[in-house]
């Protein structure tokens, strides 16, 4: 089994995603000392006494920025082939583990490696190879992803 790069799909567009994330982080770290891990983020919105308006801006640029990209360019088409009930157990486990490890992938994965967390990098090597694992089991094993 070998991992294939569709290199076709990787666009400038990626790069430029990839930046504005790296810069938002930084700018997130350096000028208010906070992480930006979205399940925290979001969970804290979810709890109103502590609302700040950062968090806030936040979450609203991640529902806002594909609405703008679409103004620029068609956004993809988007095709779910799962069955509904797998899709609510997977995003239910999602949400366990997320709690579970106290933290997600872009809190631990992209600020808490950022950091050298021995903690981010453990999560991350374990979410990493938990989805290894799923996807394999589903794919080859159980046939339905």
């Amino acid at each position: 089994m070998s991992i294939q790069i569709d290199w076709q799909a990787f666009t400038p567009i990626s790069l430029v995603g990839g930046l504005m994330l790296g810069v938002a982080t930084v700018i997130l770290l350096l000028g208010i000392g906070r992480i930006a891990g979205i399940s925290g983020i979001f969970s804290s919105l979810l709890k109103p006494k502590r609302v700040e308006m950062w968090q806030v801006l936040f979450i609203l640029g991640l529902v806002i920025s594909p609405l703008l990209y679409g103004l620029v360019k068609p956004l993809p088409d988007i095709e779910i082939s799962s069955s509904l009930p797998l899709l609510i157990g997977a995003g239910l486990l999602v949400g366990f583990g997320t709690r579970l490890g106290s933290g997600c992938t872009s809190g631990h994965g992209i600020c808490g490696n950022a950091r050298l967390s021995p903690r981010s990098m453990a999560a991350t090597v374990t979410f990493m190879l938990f989805g290894i694992v799923t996807v394999y089991i589903g794919r080859h094993v159980l046939g339905v992803i």
